[in-house]
């Protein structure tokens, strides 16, 4: 506890110490300025010298050790928290006691599940600390002090307390009901659950950490209603939001769908950026929405669910045989097994994490291109990218792009923004049928 006092006390130093941010405003390099001698590869090169070597030696030391913190992450809570539970007989316990206060197994089930989430919290909490506080603080990303960081921790604890036992309380219901083919049920559950989740998130749930206000009247109201009403997208939700309480990241998005869709912008986007990348970044997310990313990725997703609920059953059925007596399990629809449930399907999700990322990313690829295309602001764009590249390995190498990078690098990010510019400069431009010798 000494130690992770004088951590948090050595925070503010350390937050002074670092320069991270690029300054306000667009910024584009002279080399990157669209003209007769332009060249893609020479402005991407200049574009990524807007960063200094200290900028960027503190982004790759952040991003690369997030690679080691994911494994950690899954070591600690997705294992270690869960071994404790399973070994010391907690989960047992937890179960004897709903089992006390109830006999029918849908209130059991939703106090055990209850009893859950509050154990994984408290024993996870350290970790969490660490990895959500003082590593951000330590590489300036984070504006919260530690009392604002966890009372956001309590609104998540209560929206998983919510929300997590009646989730267990149907999975539960559904391997009491379904028995060896339960893991079907659990996969349409989650693609539903995923469909709801999506639709009430922007509504009550990301009001709860943050203020949303409509966007002020002026040019960058009208130059996002203007985009927003040319891609056919709702435009009666056009808001901001107070961010900066929380991080120094730039972000916005289009959330929601079946009528209660959010367009909405941080005010750091709105703050210090400039118009031109404010179009970008909003046409890259409304790019997302038009393009139905939302539904397309909860489908996905829900196939690896599948795949990851389908290894659950195999791993679970194989371990109950072998130890199920030893810890004092009962079978499959044993709520005091749900930490070696969770156990197995974090293996198996970790495994797949490299296909998880490769699909996010191949969507956030083709948000890009529309948000080129609709905004047509290349050199906002690039400016963006070089924003996210101050927390964001620049340029990975294939094979470490492939397995941790869930979106694309802010090099491929550039190049793809300067190879539009160029192919939209009007030497490059056909303007008229004649222009083009193939008609």
């Amino acid at each position: 506890m000494l130690m992770l006092a004088g951590s948090i006390a050595a925070l503010a130093a350390a937050d002074a110490a670092i320069v991270r941010d690029l300054p306000p405003g667009l910024h584009v390099p002279e080399q990157a300025i669209a003209g007769p001698t332009f060249d893609v590869d020479r402005a991407t090169a200049a574009w990524l010298d807007t960063l200094s070597p200290e900028q960027r030696s503190l982004s790759d030391a952040y991003f690369e050790g997030g690679y080691w913190l994911r494994l950690w992450h899954f070591v600690y809570e997705g294992l270690g928290v869960l071994a404790i539970l399973l070994l010391t007989g907690f989960s047992r316990r937890m179960r004897d006691l709903a089992e006390r206060t109830s006999k029918r197994p849908l209130i059991n089930v939703a106090i055990y599940g209850a009893l859950f989430v509050v154990a994984t919290f408290v024993l996870g909490l350290p970790w969490s600390i660490y990895s959500g506080f003082i590593r951000e603080h330590q590489y300036g990303l984070s504006n919260l002090s530690l009392p604002a960081w966890f009372g956001e921790r309590l609104i998540g604890l209560a929206l998983a307390l919510l929300l997590g036992s009646v989730v267990i309380t149907l999975l539960y219901a559904g391997i009491r009901h379904a028995g060896a083919r339960w893991w079907l049920w659990a996969t349409g559950g989650a693609f539903l659950l995923s469909l709801f989740l999506t639709m009430i998130q922007p509504v009550f749930v990301a009001p709860l950490f943050n203020d949303y206000k409509p966007l002020p009247e002026g040019p960058t109201r009208d130059a996002l209603l203007s985009l927003a009403r040319a891609n056919e997208i709702p435009t009666q939700h056009l808001e901001w939001f107070d961010a900066s309480k929380q991080t120094t990241r730039i972000s916005a998005n289009v959330s929601g769908m079946f009528g209660v869709t959010r367009i909405s912008l941080n005010d750091n986007l709105l703050n210090r950026t400039s118009l031109p990348e404010i179009k970008a970044v909003l046409g890259h997310e409304m790019g997302h929405y038009v393009l139905n990313h939302l539904f397309k990725l909860t489908v996905y997703l829900s196939l690896l669910y599948g795949i990851a609920f389908a290894a659950v059953h195999v791993g679970l059925e194989h371990a109950l045989a072998r130890w199920g007596a030893r810890l004092g399990l009962r079978g499959r629809a044993d709520p005091a097994g749900l930490p070696l449930f969770v156990a197995i399907f974090s293996v198996v999700w970790f495994v797949l994490t490299p296909l998880i990322n490769t699909v996010v990313r191949t969507t956030e690829t083709e948000a890009d291109a529309f948000g080129l295309n609709a905004a047509r602001e290349p050199q906002g764009f690039a400016m963006a990218a070089m924003r996210l590249s101050t927390y964001r390995k620049l340029r990975p190498g294939r094979l470490e792009e492939l397995l941790f990078y869930d979106h694309p690098s802010g090099y491929d990010r550039v190049h793809r923004a300067m190879i539009w510019l160029k192919e939209n400069t009007p030497e490059n431009t056909p303007t008229s049928p004649a222009a083009n010798p193939s008609r």
